[in-house]
């Protein structure tokens, strides 16, 4: 089975957003089997679209469209597909009804453009939305429906929902897949993607020969790097046995740098370790100016183990509130002082603090990417560890949040 994927909509092409529900596709499509060759991006422009589709279609066994299916004059999306099919497009009233009680239930006026959203191409079949208006639609192509096209929102969290609820059942069934697939996300840090892949070379060898499970990269930014096992079984038991086989292995390579599994986080992890001790945390943030807080406060149930967090960017905040002493604010001293005068001002058990240099510029003789971290834990000496931190100024903000609350949890750990 042979998948491309279409996104469309001007915006793409002009850099005002950027495509990141191809990519998601494309990963989604992996673990489950089916093979995606090709990714397009294309604009508003109905005799391109349809062009585009054709050729897709020529190539690939299916297609999944990406946005171009809301209420302006420029959502072309079911127009294009079906003039592919060479039906009309018909107005569904099932689909016009909930547009309409939408509406209605936020109490909101319904322009009649929104009914364009109802258009569906004869013999199409709709996935219904859950989360928007727009709903999302299967096409089959030609006499024998042999091929068939997706439609799906260009709103992520629209996309996925259908994406996982219809379109990735529909592709299996097509592929007469019976299988059960099941993945398991081992979320790491502290080493790169290229050091990961060279610690897991002799499993990754061992691995292709097997065929059974599959082992990916990826890179997610201060969200750490995800290595993803992925197996295919007769049914779900057996699928996670084959997963359960081959994740000790990961571990025996790898796992220094593991931090959790699947949708744990960093910070939720942290917040688990410091609640098991009954611990609470005070943070004191300088080069950071409050990141790390916004990340632990994401975290339901965060208030249980969180204090707050002293935004000190200030040289004078970090003197005068958190007893910092006159002199250089980026070194291990004040690192130090600020985690020992987060624990005291937020009366806190476990006192973090970062202090470094985001750029364009260097400070206090530290270069650019410098940070330091320092960390006051019950009963022991305060620390300061300094680390460098690559990229632009925001990516070494975003790293040094990852970084400081890895020391935290090793130290925990």
């Amino acid at each position: 089975m042979r998948c491309s994927v279409i996104a469309v909509g001007t915006e793409l092409l002009l850099g005002q957003i950027v495509d990141t529900n191809s990519s998601w596709i494309g990963e989604r499509l992996a673990a489950n089997g089916i093979d995606s060759h090709v990714q397009f991006k294309v604009g508003d422009n109905h005799r391109r679209i349809v062009s585009l589709l054709r050729g897709a279609l020529d190539e690939a066994d299916a297609v999944i469209m990406c946005g171009g299916l809301g209420p302006t004059h420029d959502d072309l999306t079911r127009e294009a597909i079906a003039e592919v099919m060479g039906v009309e497009l018909e107005m569904n009233d099932r689909v016009a009804d909930v547009i309409r009680e939408i509406f209605s239930s936020r109490g909101r006026r319904m322009a009649d453009n929104n009914l364009r959203q109802a258009m569906v191409p004869r013999a199409a079949t709709v996935i219904p939305q859950t989360r928007g208006t727009a709903p999302g639609l299967i096409c089959p192509i030609g006499p024998n429906g042999d091929k068939v096209v997706y439609a799906v929102p260009g709103v992520p969290h629209e996309m996925y929902d259908m994406m996982e609820r219809a379109v990735l059942p529909d592709l299996r069934r097509r592929m007469g897949d019976v299988s059960v697939i099941a993945s398991k996300v081992v979320r790491t840090w502290g080493e790169s993607e290229s050091g990961l892949n060279e610690r897991l070379a002799p499993l990754i060898e061992r691995l292709d020969v097997e065929g059974n499970p599959t082992l990916a990269f990826l890179a997610s930014g201060w969200e750490g790097i995800k290595v993803r096992l992925t197996a295919k079984g007769a049914d779900a038991a057996r699928a996670q046995a084959i997963i359960d086989r081959w994740l000790p292995e990961v571990h025996r390579h790898v796992g220094e740098f593991v931090f959790g599994y699947d949708t744990d986080t960093m910070e939720s992890v942290v917040l688990d370790l410091l609640d098991a001790r009954g611990w609470s945390l005070g943070l004191a943030e300088s080069v950071t100016g409050g990141l790390v807080a916004g990340r632990i406060t994401a975290v339901p149930g965060a208030s249980r183990t969180f204090k707050g967090s002293i935004v000190s960017y200030a040289s004078d905040v970090k003197f005068d509130v958190l007893s910092v002493p006159h002199g250089p604010v980026v070194s291990a001293e004040a690192a130090v002082a600020m985690a020992d005068g987060a624990r005291r001002v937020l009366g806190a058990d476990v006192g973090l603090a970062l202090t470094g240099v985001a750029g364009p510029s260097e400070q206090d003789d530290q270069p650019v990417g410098t940070l330091w971290v320092g960390l006051a834990l019950p009963n022991q000496a305060t620390t300061a560890t300094l680390l460098r931190m690559p990229g632009t100024r925001d990516q070494m903000r975003q790293m040094s949040v990852i970084s400081a609350l890895d020391l935290l949890r090793r130290r925990l750990a």
